[in-house]
C-alpha cells in the first residue's frame, strides 16, 4: 500500500501538492471523487452477500454506490463543456484496451530518441561526405576553393595527404632545376 507521504508511481504529480485552481482543479477533484466512488462500488460488490439484499434506508447498497458513480460521471460530463484540453484518440483507445498511458509515453520517448540518434548519424555521415567531396574538388579544381571553402574555414587533410596552395609549385624529388646562364 502506498503511504500518504510518497506519491503513486504512476502519478503525474505528488499527492501532497495542491490541486490547481479554477476549472482544471475542480475537474481533477471530481475525477478523484469518481475514482473513489468506483473503488467503493467494487468493494461493495465483493462484500455484498445474497443474504443482505435489502438494506434499511431505501435500497440495496450496490444500487447506492452505482448511483454515486453515475452522479460523478454526470458531473464530469457537464464540466467537459467548459474544458478546452484535447486528448488524442490514440490515448483513449489505449486506455480502453487496458494499456498504461505512462508505459506508452515511455515507449514513444524511447522510439523518438532512437530515431533521433539514427537521424543524427545520417546527418554526420552526409557532413563527412560533403567535407571529403569539397576537399577532393579543391585539390582537383583549385579555382573552386574560394567557393567550396569559405574564408576562415580550416583545411581538413588526412595524415597521408598534403595540400599545396594553387599558385605554389612543389618540386618533385627527382626534378632537376635547370639554370640558364
Amino acid at each position: 500500500m502506498v503511504s500518504p507521504q510518497t506519491p503513486a508511481p504512476d502519478s503525474p504529480r505528488s499527492s501532497q501538492s495542491p490541486v490547481p485552481e479554477g476549472h482544471q482543479g475542480n475537474l481533477e477533484l471530481e475525477l478523484l471523487g469518481l475514482a473513489n466512488a468506483l473503488y467503493n462500488l467494487g468493494t461493495t460488490v465483493i462484500n455484498d452477500s445474497t443474504k443482505e439484499r435489502d438494506k434499511p434506508g431505501g435500497g440495496k447498497q450496490v444500487g447506492l454506490r452505482v448511483n454515486s458513480v453515475v452522479q460523478h460521471l454526470s458531473t464530469i460530463d457537464s464540466m467537459a463543456i467548459g474544458t478546452r484540453t484535447m486528448i488524442p484518440m490514440q490515448i483513449l483507445t489505449d486506455i480502453d484496451n487496458a494499456r498504461n498511458p505512462m508505459q506508452l509515453t515511455r515507449e514513444r520517448l524511447e522510439r523518438t530518441a532512437t530515431e533521433n540518434q539514427f537521424m543524427n548519424g545520417k546527418i554526420a555521415a552526409i557532413a563527412s561526405y560533403r567535407d571529403y567531396l569539397n576537399e577532393a574538388l579543391c585539390q582537383n579544381f583549385p579555382e573552386l576553393e574560394d567557393i567550396l571553402r569559405p574564408a576562415g574555414s580550416p583545411v581538413q587533410v588526412s595524415p597521408s595527404e598534403t595540400v599545396s596552395e594553387p599558385n605554389e609549385t612543389v618540386p618533385e624529388p627527382n626534378d632537376v632545376e635547370v639554370v640558364s646562364r
